[in-house]
């Protein structure tokens, strides 16, 4: 299945989960139905952009608000502190509205004592979005806003537009499936997969269904960014010859109480842990900390390689390319045994043109190209260059110019109603974080790996391709 990658034409193949069923519930619907209501709303959508292939704002039109029919309706999978955070991104946008929230928890604080932060959970989603409508005058056109423990529940509710997955990393894949499979459009968090094997299966059916997808390297809608990439793809910095991507270290002792504790009565963990195993509970391991631990999700280098070393690829024109070899070096282990996620690493890589790109937790935060003419660094609101004018803002990078998202949120709305591609679509925001993989597997096996680009597997070397495609679920779930 991973010639996927190679031609999207080929006939899909169509993949299944198998997973423990639903409890009944008088909202219980079927996970897979998509009804007549959503069709022909998603119908409308498709013919007008059909018949208009430029998006007009509704401001532009004069109007403050979109009309009722028009609005996009959305649901979360997943509230915690970065559900709560793209929610505030969507709630201002008049062409959408948010209608379900879903988390396994009822109401948590993060990491943190009760009052101590901002309210997570469901009904912290339900009462905050529910109080924006309020506050916004929408009554009339706001009916409420549903809530779910199981996002099985959630994806089968009939009025539902798309669907935002905001859950922890071993949750992407079996959640964006689901709601792919009952016919929503998607936006889904990186990293796309907590495994490598895992985007093929998502992508082919995105692909399948003509779905809309926009994954949350949110970095690519940032003008900054895309001030620092058309430096870049315009020549000002010469032939590149080598690239650092800078990515925070890992967690060397536990961040938080490391007692194993029952898990609090609010919180379904069998279902929070899902297809993961069922480690003890802990606080340090639970709510923010949990990507420590390589059950649930990469450490810092998957948390951050889906935004630095993204931008690297956007840059070096590598958004459907990769690395041609790549080995790990220097990864040092926790003092803890509560994470197993790397606390310093370093991968090298080549690349095509004789590039070398090093992604490691020993540089600077960010992404920064050195080519024979000079040099950029970039990271959030900031740009330095060897030339000064390079980094003003208003600099004339040159004609080539890249896809200019007016927001991470507003481009996907804008695509939901063209059914164009996002700025950060799936298959690219895959292969930005394919060398993370690449250099787990590395690291497990002490060596350099080399790897066929447009296959997407290792090269002779059939003991780190089964780890590279290896799926750890807990039963009953699984990818077919």
């Amino acid at each position: 299945f991973m010639r996927f990658f190679v031609d999207i034409a080929r006939p899909p193949v169509v993949c299944t989960i198998r997973m423990r069923p639903i409890v009944t519930t008088s909202r219980a619907k079927s996970p897979i139905m998509h009804t007549n209501q959503s069709l022909s709303r998603r119908q409308l959508l498709q013919s007008a952009a059909a018949a208009v292939p430029t998006i007009i704002s509704a401001s532009a039109l004069g109007r403050e608000r979109s009309a009722p029919s028009d609005r996009i309706n959305i649901g979360f999978i997943g509230f915690g502190a970065r559900g709560q955070q793209v929610l505030k991104d969507f709630l201002p946008l008049a062409d959408c509205q948010v209608v379900a929230i879903c988390d396994v928890q009822k109401l948590h604080y993060r990491e943190l004592n009760p009052g101590e932060g901002p309210a997570l959970g469901r009904d912290a989603g339900k009462q905050m979005v529910e109080s924006h409508y309020a506050a916004a005058k929408t009554s009339g056109t706001f009916t409420g806003c549903n809530t779910y423990s199981d996002f099985r529940e959630l994806c089968a509710q009939k009025d539902l537009d798309a669907i935002i997955v905001t859950s922890p990393d071993h949750w992407h894949a079996l959640h964006a499936l689901e709601a792919l499979k009952s016919g929503k459009d998607l936006y889904c968090e990186k990293p796309f997969t907590h495994f490598f094997a895992e985007a093929a299966v998502v992508c082919r059916e995105a692909a399948e269904r003509k779905a809309v997808v926009q994954v949350g390297s949110q970095q690519r809608s940032d003008p900054g960014f895309r001030q620092a990439v058309e430096i870049v793809r315009n020549g000002h910095l010469g032939d590149i010859q080598r690239v650092e991507v800078g990515l925070q270290a890992g967690y060397d002792t536990p961040k938080g109480d490391a007692t194993v504790a029952t898990p609090p009565a609010n919180l379904d963990y069998d279902l929070w842990c899902g297809p993961a195993a069922t480690l003890p509970y802990m606080r340090a391991r639970h709510h923010r900390w949990w990507r420590g631990n390589r059950a649930f999700g990469g450490g810092t280098l998957m948390d951050w390689i889906g935004h630095h070393n993204d931008i690297a690829h956007w840059a070096l024109d590598a958004d459907r390319g990769g690395p041609l070899q790549v080995q790990a070096v220097g990864w040092t282990r926790p003092k803890t045994d509560v994470y197993d996620a790397p606390v310093d690493f370093t991968i090298q890589c080549q690349y095509p043109r004789s590039i070398e790109l090093v992604i490691s937790s020993k540089f600077e935060q960010g992404t920064k190209w050195i080519g024979k003419s000079g040099w950029l660094w970039v990271n959030r609101g900031k740009i330095k260059a060897s030339n000064p004018q390079w980094a003003k803002a208003g600099f004339d990078c040159g004609p080539w110019k890249a896809y200019a998202s007016p927001g991470h949120a507003r481009n996907f709305l804008d695509c939901i109603k063209s059914r164009g591609a996002c700025v950060a679509p799936p298959e690219t925001a895959h292969r930005s974080i394919t060398p993370g993989h690449l250099g787990y597997v590395s690291n497990q096996l002490g060596r350099a790996l080399r790897w066929d680009v447009d296959r997407q597997q290792i090269i002779n070397d059939t003991e780190a391709q089964r780890l590279l495609e290896t799926v750890h679920y807990r039963g009953p779930w699984k990818l077919v």
